[in-house]
């Protein structure tokens, strides 16, 4: 039975690390990947207007 409880722990780490990849998998594009687009743009669109009321540049 020792080998039941070694085994374990990388078993459910591994279900987990699956159930990961394929939420991660299935939110990626369509709908979501609109609105993420838009909160992205629109977050570098304030760093931008930041930058240049601070008279700052990219370099």
């Amino acid at each position: 039975m020792e080998y039941v409880s070694a085994l374990l722990p990388p078993i459910v780490m591994a279900a987990f690390f699956t159930a990961i990849v394929v939420v991660i998998v299935k939110t990626q594009g369509g709908s979501n990947k609109a609105k993420e687009d838009a909160v992205v743009d629109a977050a570098l669109a304030r760093v931008e207007a930041t930058r240049q009321a601070d008279g700052t540049t990219t370099s």
